[in-house]
């Protein structure tokens, strides 16, 4: 009996650590992002290559916020999921978690295409932090995986190109201001998940764009691609062309394999078990890139794996699918103008790495794909029918805004939140309200177009304090500066402006008055904290953390203490803070207690990929090898 494709909601329990909430603090400086190409060694790179990596790299992490209130304890939470069924293919979806397909089972064989991480646990991978490892992850914005990775996107049934129904996903991308959707369906009777994805520009004016599809698989499978050559990036982070590695490489640390795809060549990538069995990933010819991501058979890639996943539960490897040849480059998108595509995801059954393309044409004729593309186009304006999941306020305000017409994905003012009550207030009046009650400073966007009516606004502090933020976005950060002084004679709350000029003046290296002004505002908190509830915590949490950092910086040890005495005793106890402990007591010339931390064991729940933070403290308390809890190293010693 052929099973009717349908869509239905689920109740995923999974053991799930909390997100926490968001730093209130705005991110005037990006995180550590280790993909990044020396100028230098762009001169041998082919033209259009080195022009796309230096085509408008993300500046700021701005208007979002970083998400790093996460631990790394896991209780048993349930997520809503929705699933998408025929009689082959069974996909979840997880719309709360950036749309992510976290399974793909291929029912005839019983048999799970996907790597599918049995936890959920944030890690600082992410352009704005949190991110978690597993399924099938859409990445848009810039250079690393998007800051909508644990956020919630709007979802809807929407009618599919062969009568039945589609999964619409739909959100606005708030780092280069961008609408896109992804359509997911199952055609009856198919054995591949199909994937249309939209991304619009609606501006008058051209955008960078960048998207890549990145889809976990075990780490036991062979990647096979139709390319005899890659560009690749490794632990010395510097990209360069080499014969495409053995398909089951396992480098001793992390690595990144481009692969050199010539023109004409169909789209695909593959992984497959040892018995040629597994997942191929196949695109229309818009989707130009696949790459290859392993962690390393080290101990720094398999304590991340562990980290990410939990001991004993199998590593994983990526194999992802991008607009560009490789994922440090970004495209233009002109004016007004949409770019689109159709995935295909699906079992790939016992192939060798040389038949591969000759068992997908027999599976999913190329012909075939690029007709479904052709039939899904119109229907990717077909208004959505019964929503299933709500997204954020953001793009209603844009909509709301600039009067955009967006058939396909809309932004109700319904979906409006408290978040962007001041900025719809700004545009209705012209005129940002003061906030009704003591409390950390909301978002701030820094648009031009929200820049503008900061700049004609009534300057009051508040209002002072966001344009500051938007200028500073904006590259004017002498007039930010002003912005934030011209604030302070009145404003009610100092803190806020004061840690925004601590990180001017660091920028301008001018390191004691910023650790002067850090001291000043933490000390403005701690009078204005008005209870221990979760956003009051996260505010002196994250300046707290700042404050510490810099007056070590610049050696005020005593100075440093005193702020670390006034966080509570909840916040001293997170591992972030251990490692800021241990830092302390070395600093204060006790080296044997800040090896007492080390000994006694902590976990940074929030450690940056790449960060090598716990391995150069520990070389500076111990002659003894790095224990493996701590280590995370991604790159040997001397790089």
């Amino acid at each position: 009996m052929v099973i009717v494709t349908r869509i239905r909601r689920e109740v995923l329990t999974l053991p799930a650590a909390e997100s926490g909430p968001d730093n209130p603090l705005p991110p005037l400086r990006l995180q550590d992002e280790i993909h990044r190409v020396d100028e230098r060694d762009r001169e041998d790179l082919p033209r259009d290559m080195a022009r796309r990596l230096g085509h408008e790299p993300l500046r700021s992490l701005l208007p979002v916020r970083l998400r790093d209130g996460y631990g790394r304890t896991r209780t048993p939470r349930e997520f809503d999921a929705l699933v998408i069924e025929n009689d082959r293919l069974r996909a979840t979806v997880l719309p709360g978690l950036g749309g992510r397909v976290v399974s793909l089972v291929h029912l005839a064989a019983g048999r799970e295409l996907l790597y599918r991480n049995p936890v959920f646990q944030p890690a600082n991978l992410a352009l704005s932090g949190a991110w978690y490892a597993g399924g099938i992850e859409w990445n848009i914005g810039a250079t690393g995986h998007t800051t909508l990775s644990c956020a919630p996107l709007h979802a809807a049934r929407v009618p599919a190109p062969d009568g039945g129904e589609m999964l619409r996903l739909w959100e606005w991308e708030r780092l280069r201001d961008l609408p896109f959707q992804v359509d997911l369906w199952l055609p009856d009777g198919s054995d591949f998940l199909y994937a249309g994805v939209r991304v619009r520009n609606p501006h008058e004016h051209p955008v960078p764009g960048y998207w890549w599809s990145n889809t976990a698989v075990p780490e036991d499978r062979r990647i096979v691609a139709p390319a005899e050559h890659a560009w690749e990036f490794g632990p010395e982070r510097r990209l360069h062309r080499v014969p495409v590695p053995d398909h089951g490489a396992q480098p001793p640390y992390s690595a990144d394999w481009f692969y050199d795809i010539p023109d004409g060549r169909r789209r695909w990538i593959a992984a497959l078990d040892a018995d040629g069995h597994g997942l191929v990933q196949t695109s229309t010819d818009e989707l130009r890139g696949r790459k290859q991501f392993v962690w390393g058979s080290g101990p720094g890639g398999r304590r991340w794996q562990e980290w990410l996943c939990g001991p004993g539960t199998g590593g994983y490897r990526e194999i992802q699918a991008g607009l560009t040849r490789t994922q440090l480059e970004h495209v233009r998108l002109e004016a007004e103008s949409e770019v689109c595509w159709l995935e295909a995801y699906g079992p790939l059954p016992a192939a060798s790495p040389e038949n591969v393309e000759e068992r997908l044409e027999l599976a999913l004729p190329r012909g075939e794909l690029d007709a479904a593309h052709a039939a899904w186009k119109p229907y990717a304006d077909t208004e959505p029918g019964e929503p299933l999941a709500i997204g954020s306020g953001w793009g209603a305000l844009e909509v709301l805004r600039a009067d955009w017409k967006l058939p396909g994905t809309p932004f109700p003012e319904a979906t409006l939140t408290e978040e962007q009550a001041p900025w719809r207030e700004l545009l209705r009046t012209g005129t940002l309200p003061e906030p009704r009650r003591v409390r950390p400073p909301g978002p701030t966007l820094v648009a031009p177009h929200w820049r503008d009516m900061l700049e004609t606004a009534p300057a009051t502090p508040h209002t002072e304090y966001h344009l500051g933020i938007a200028q500073w976005h904006a590259g004017d950060r002498a007039q930010a500066v002003r912005s934030w002084e011209r604030a302070l004679p009145l404003a009610p709350s100092l803190w806020p402006l004061l840690r925004c000029l601590a990180v001017a003046d660091q920028e301008n290296g001018q390191h004691e008055r910023a650790a002067e002004r850090y001291a000043d505002a933490f000390d403005d908190l701690c009078r204005e904290r008005r209870d221990d509830g979760e956003t009051w915590t996260a505010a002196c949490a994250a300046l707290g953390r700042e404050a510490v950092e810099a007056l070590l910086r610049v050696r005020r040890t005593a100075d440093a203490r005193a702020v670390w005495e006034a966080l509570l005793p909840a916040i001293r106890e997170r591992g972030r803070f251990r490692l800021l402990e241990a830092e302390l007591l070395l600093a204060e010339g006790r080296p044997a207690a800040a090896r007492a931390v080390f000994d006694a064991g902590f976990e940074v729940a929030d450690l940056r990929e790449g960060s090598d933070a716990l391995g150069r403290l520990w070389a500076r308390l111990a002659d003894e090898p790095l224990p493996a809890r701590y280590d995370f190293r991604m790159r040997p010693q001397g790089l």
